[in-house]
């Protein structure tokens, strides 16, 4: 727990010329402030108006199906508060927010690779998709998702939290680069060094590549 917030913390800085504007169009940075003060209620609002986010991040990286899944947000609410002194208003605190549930849930993701390493991919068939696919093509489907879960948890958490953030979130580079505060040439090679590892990984799985190959 500790490790994800300093972690957060290190790459949640504002750089000296970051207009101040852009503090004022965030509706919920006003918040902030109160609730590092100690303002319960104002940790309350903060935590309902970032709540359907996290849960959408944490469903995301976990899937729909995982038992673990309410635990992993009230540790990412836990982590959020323990985080925002160090926010200096890069992203919005919403997006902020999804940083550390993306953390949070991909840190949880990793521990259930290392309790069960030769798991077989459970059924997430209502994992998010697009159209009206077939039964067939929704399992299909599901275990993508699933394995390429799996797959993040052993890459290193720099490159496995951007191709998280760009592809399982669906977030730009830009996005990306605002979120973690990081330049965009640094996202930039972190997503190449992670799709080339995911690449050699699953040279093998032609289903899995379709999924790289969407995001590239």
């Amino acid at each position: 727990m500790l490790r994800l917030i300093h972690q957060t913390q290190r790459a949640s800085g504002l750089s000296s010329d970051e207009p101040e504007p852009a503090r004022a169009r965030d509706p919920l940075h006003a918040l902030v402030s109160k609730v590092i003060g100690g303002d319960r209620q104002a940790e309350r609002t903060l935590l309902i108006a970032v709540g359907p986010a996290v849960l959408g991040v944490v469903k995301r990286v976990l899937g729909l199906q995982c038992l673990e899944i309410d635990d992993v947000c009230q540790e990412a609410s836990i982590s959020l508060l323990a985080a925002l002194p160090s926010f200096r208003a890069e992203c919005t605190v919403l997006y902020f927010a999804c940083r550390v549930a993306l953390l949070t849930a991909l840190a949880a993701r990793r521990r259930q690779v290392e309790l069960h390493p030769a798991r077989e991919c459970v059924d997430e068939s209502q994992d998010i998709v697009d159209g009206a696919p077939s039964p067939a093509d929704l399992i299909d489907s599901a275990r993508r998702r699933a394995s390429l879960r799996d797959l993040l948890a052993r890459l290193p958490l720099s490159q496995a939290e951007v191709l998280a953030l760009h592809i399982v979130l669906g977030h730009t580079v830009e996005e990306t680069s605002a979120m973690i505060g990081t330049p965009v040439n640094t996202v930039r090679s972190r997503l190449r060094r992670g799709l080339a590892a995911l690449r050699d990984e699953l040279r093998h799985n032609s289903k899995l590549r379709e999924v790289i190959g969407a995001a590239t």
